[in-house]
């Protein structure tokens, strides 16, 4: 990962975003966001009568004089928010002169830092075949270098089976789930979201492309790796081929757009050589706002 991208200058631009997903949370830590759970903060939410076994130190006693009934005082309860990364390190995503596989991992660390800056906790899941290796909960500031440790641990290689590796995975009840592929899976992507919405999960779709899958400018007769399969295969890049794959590269965006409207999840697609901080502040628009 290129170090000098996560400068001072980065990270105060950082600084003035903030994560705005609409989550549902049931489970969690204390923290900064607020969830439709009861429980015991400073702020106020609503009464309810009192039930044997209730802390009697939460009765209103100034209602029970208006009323002559008892009430409990309930408060909304803050809960920190979960957010899981799930990237994917198949081979493909070495293609490109500015690779997508760099992007997804400064992506992943620039979204991650807004997120434990927002006191949320962060889970990075790496996507490899049809396994998926688990990371471990990181939140605050302080935790952040470590993150950025795991990310350039990561190695890309192989196949990757998203809707394989994110079915099987115990995703708890609730929180946000972000994909970060360039969806190059031929099972698709649909048994995954579908899944994760039924845990409740908000869910965000990012593709990731690199500049020469969009603007083609091969000729002739050319041989083509499969860098998944190791797979060689000579093929002729005339108008009609390359007319032909432009318009399966747009089968596929809309394939997962359908997708995310159908399930209520969140698309985004972008190209790897684009600017980081402009694709947070354009791309994510809808998903981040300034503080």
């Amino acid at each position: 990962m290129d170090e000098e991208l996560f400068n001072h200058s980065f990270f105060e631009k950082l600084n003035t975003v903030k994560m705005s997903l609409n989550m549902s949370l049931n489970q969690g830590l204390s923290g900064s966001r607020k969830s439709g759970a009861k429980g015991s903060s400073v702020e106020f939410s609503d009464f309810r009568e009192y039930m044997p076994g209730d802390d009697i130190r939460r009765i209103d006693w100034n209602a029970y004089g208006r009323t002559d009934k008892l009430y409990i005082k309930q408060f909304m309860e803050e809960k920190e928010g979960l957010f899981r990364f799930f990237v994917d390190t198949s081979a493909s995503m070495e293609f490109g002169e500015q690779k997508k596989s760099v992007m997804a991992l400064r992506l992943t660390a620039a979204l991650s830092y807004i997120i434990m800056n927002n006191l949320d906790r962060v889970f990075i899941n790496e996507m490899k075949g049809e396994h998926l290796i688990n990371g471990k909960g990181l939140s605050g500031n302080a935790a952040f270098s470590h993150l950025l440790k795991n990310l350039e641990r990561i190695t890309f290689k192989g196949e990757t089976h998203i809707s394989k590796c994110i079915s099987t995975c115990p995703v708890p009840v609730g929180g946000v789930s972000i994909i970060v592929s360039d969806f190059m899976d031929a099972d698709g992507v649909e048994n995954a979201v579908k899944y994760l919405v039924s845990r409740k999960q908000t869910v965000v779709l990012i593709q990731i492309l690199a500049r020469e899958e969009i603007d083609i400018d091969y000729e002739g007769t050319v041989n083509i790796l499969d860098m998944e399969t190791d797979e060689r295969v000579k093929i002729t890049m005339s108008n009609a081929a390359i007319k032909n794959y432009q318009a399966r590269l747009d089968g596929m965006k809309k394939e997962l757009l359908r997708i995310s409207r159908k399930y209520g999840a969140h698309f985004i697609s972008t190209v790897s050589d684009e600017d980081l901080v402009e694709v947070l502040l354009s791309d994510f628009a809808g998903i981040i706002s300034r503080c």
